[in-house]
């Protein structure tokens, strides 16, 4: 039998929404879009996109590597043999200890005159290479010859004057002797007058005798008297003018060593009008003409001497191992590719600040630690065949260990 079905009943369920089944869980962007809301894109933190990039660079470099076995092996290759070429590096390198704060080094001399005339002989040109006492320049000798003949004639007449001296005390000598003679002649004389006059003296008392043979015997002893007394003053005269001879001697011998030292500093002033090498070197610098008129203590050119060293101004910090005797190789700028030998002669008593023009003062003001440089000289073991001068840049590599 058939049911007849109501309008009504069928229009309201017409209208009852369908059920649907609910979206999963996780999928919020279908429930947004079931609500009409716009979808959001997921939000990701950097943390998080670093650690992706990172795992993706490892899947792409992992990726490569086993695309490319024989790269990957050349490349651990390479790496092993950098890593042992720089440890290799490191163990040489520790055994050494170099610088680029270095040059070569002289005792420079200015060479200057002593004396005052004009230049008449300019022996040298600039740079020109000179032995020892070789003559670099000369000064008009004129005036300085004639003070030596003066100097010479002076001394001649001192000497002369001592000569004449000594001659005279030689004399006097003779007459002190004449004298001592004259007193034992005068002493007999008077010995004898008083032997005559006891003799008349005692004949006049026995009266066999003559008042004036008594009288002439007395007058005689006192003649002898005065005669010896002459004598012997005579002699005393005569040895003290030795005595004034004497100091008149002396006075002449410092009057000729006086003239000798004039003489002898006539003969420097001429020669110091020939000015020489001191050493063998070069003559350089020259600021003076032929026909200048030079002045003592007026610098006249400079010479360089051909004994030359380096100055190394190592860091503290570089000494501890460095000692003198140590070989060096040395670098030379101008002619790079070459290697010198040498050794380490000798390390200064202080840092190069301390003997500056203006040393530091640290007790004064903030400190500031600065790592100090303390020059070390260098000799070459032996000349170099090549052209140096001083302040040519060096670089020397001392072994230390």
């Amino acid at each position: 039998m058939a049911i007849a079905r109501d309008p009504e009943i069928e229009t309201v369920d017409d209208q009852r929404p369908e059920r649907r089944e609910p979206a999963p869980r996780g999928d919020r962007s279908v429930e947004r879009s079931e609500r009409g809301e716009r979808p959001r894109t997921p939000v990701r933190t950097e943390d998080e996109e670093q650690s992706r990039a990172e795992q993706s660079n490892k899947r792409s470099a992992w990726d490569t590597l086993r695309a490319h076995p024989l790269a990957a092996a050349g490349a651990a290759i390479l790496a092993a043999v950098l890593i042992v070429a720089g440890v290799a590096w490191w163990l040489h390198a520790r055994h050494f200890e170099s610088t680029d704060d270095a040059f070569i080094d002289a005792r420079i001399a200015t060479i200057s005159t002593q004396v005052s005339g004009t230049v008449t002989e300019l022996a040298v040109t600039d740079n020109q290479e000179v032995e020892a006492g070789a003559l670099l320049l000369k000064i008009d000798d004129r005036d300085y010859r004639t003070a030596l003949a003066q100097a010479k004639a002076q001394v001649e007449q001192a000497a002369a004057t001592v000569t004449n001296l000594a001659d005279q005390i030689d004399a006097q000598n003779a007459r002190t002797e004449q004298a001592k003679y004259q007193v034992t002649q005068a002493q007999a004389a008077l010995t004898f007058a008083q032997q005559e006059n006891a003799r008349a003296q005692d004949l006049l008392a026995k009266q066999a005798g003559t008042q004036q043979t008594a009288q002439q015997t007395a007058s005689n002893l006192r003649q002898a008297q005065s005669s010896l007394a002459a004598a012997q003053a005579n002699e005393v005269a005569a040895e003290k003018q030795i005595a004034v001879l004497r100091s008149q001697r002396d006075t002449a011998i410092g009057q000729l060593d006086q003239a000798r030292a004039v003489e002898s500093q006539a003969e420097i002033n001429l020669a110091r009008t020939e000015i020489t090498a001191p050493v063998a070197g070069r003559a350089t610098k020259i600021s003076v003409a032929k026909g200048n008129y030079a002045q003592p203590g007026q610098a006249l050119m400079m010479f360089v001497p051909r004994t030359m060293w380096i100055t190394a101004n190592f860091k503290e910090t570089e000494l501890t191992h460095m000692r003198p005797g140590q070989p060096v190789d040395i670098s030379i700028d101008a002619y790079p590719g070459r290697t010198f030998r040498g050794h380490v002669q000798s390390l200064q008593s202080g840092s190069g600040s301390l003997f500056s023009l203006l040393p530091a003062e640290n007790a004064t003001g903030n400190y500031v630690k600065v790592v100090q440089r303390v020059p070390v000289k260098i000799v070459f073991d032996s000349p170099p065949d090549v052209f140096i001068g001083p302040g040519m840049s060096v670089e020397p590599t001392v072994r230390v260990r």
